[in-house]
């Protein structure tokens, strides 16, 4: 089997816990070279066995022998290094958000269409096999008509001053880091797109980010969507989807990994309830998806249309959340 040879921009937390392992895991492929400007590159290489390591994002981009990049970087430096991977050929797996802005998104799109190379937004929790098996039980009609989705994301930030989630400057807030799950689960479950938001937001004074939000979300359609995400209260990732004849409740929705891959799917309708775990390895999936994609040229089935708009929704639920109106999705 050909092995996709990736290699990694940066030694951030996230490529060392996840996506490194996940690649090594993977059946086709395999970390070829990291790259850091901190100067740690040669002690993650090292760590984890990866033949080399660059102290620049430039040096790892000239290796010819690199096919595609894994992004990890804060989220303000997106769009800069995806651009700079595409125009030298690289394709690009970019940790979510992929950009701050659709317009910044639009931007990638046509830099990959222009040199030829793949790209796709790390949405993990896509990749785990219990959401599509919830569309499947609402499609067969056992909970009936979709009424409402509901959604939450939520951990506490204990130390704010050394949390880049808290940096304005750099892409934080709750809606960038863990809101954008609850839309992208939300617009996946009910197959449209929403035509506006109304966001209630506390927004931290000393910090400038909304670090609290619950937004309703108005879809096509007589259902109703609504979602919380904050940095202050516990540690909660599901989303319930609520018919007319009962409900379908997801409580490992966005980090079944915490739980060693199990996703749990529970059906409850006129009192009966069942349970359906479901086992997942999301991180693995991603990689494996992707790296068919660069090896034997298969489709993707998280294009970045569905980026595009799910940073649409983004930045209707910011505008919201600074006026406090109802605002319309472009």
């Amino acid at each position: 089997m050909s092995m996709a040879k990736w290699g990694i921009l940066s030694t951030a937390d996230i490529a060392q816990t996840q996506l490194i392992p996940a690649i090594e895991r993977s059946s086709n492929a395999e970390v070829a070279a990291i790259a850091s400007g901190s100067g740690k590159a040669s002690e993650v290489a090292l760590k984890f066995g990866i033949p080399k390591s660059y102290d620049s994002y430039d040096g790892l981009l000239d290796d010819p022998e690199i096919e595609a990049v894994y992004i990890p970087l804060p989220n303000h430096l997106h769009k800069k290094w995806a651009m700079e991977a595409a125009n030298k050929g690289k394709h690009i797996l970019c940790e979510k958000p992929a950009a701050l802005t659709s317009d910044e998104m639009q931007a990638i799109k046509r830099s990959c269409e222009k040199n030829n190379v793949r790209f796709m937004e790390g949405f993990m929790y896509y990749f785990h096999p219990q959401h599509n098996r919830v569309k499947e039980i609402v499609a067969s009609g056992e909970i009936g008509d979709v009424k409402l989705v509901r959604s939450s994301f939520s951990f506490p930030i204990t130390d704010k001053e050394d949390n880049i989630r808290m940096d304005s400057a750099k892409g934080g807030g709750t809606f960038y880091d863990i809101g954008c799950y609850s839309i992208h689960s939300t617009r996946h479950i009910l197959g449209s797109e929403p035509v506006s938001v109304h966001v209630h937001a506390k927004r931290d004074a000393a910090y400038g980010v909304e670090t609290d939000a619950v937004t309703y979300m108005e879809f096509p359609g007589e259902i109703t969507t609504v979602f919380d995400n904050s940095f202050g209260s516990a540690f909660r990732q599901e989303y319930e989807v609520v018919g007319t004849k009962g409900r379908v409740i997801v409580p490992r929705a966005y980090r079944p990994d915490v739980n060693g891959g199990d996703g749990l799917v529970i059906v409850d309708t006129d009192g009966v309830r069942r349970e359906e775990t479901i086992n997942g390895d999301q991180y693995k999936a991603e990689v494996e998806h992707f790296s068919e994609a660069i090896v034997n040229g298969t489709g993707i089935t998280h294009t970045m249309e569905n980026t595009i708009n799910n940073l649409k929704v983004v930045e209707a639920c910011l505008e919201s959340a600074d006026t406090g109106e109802k605002v319309a999705v472009k």
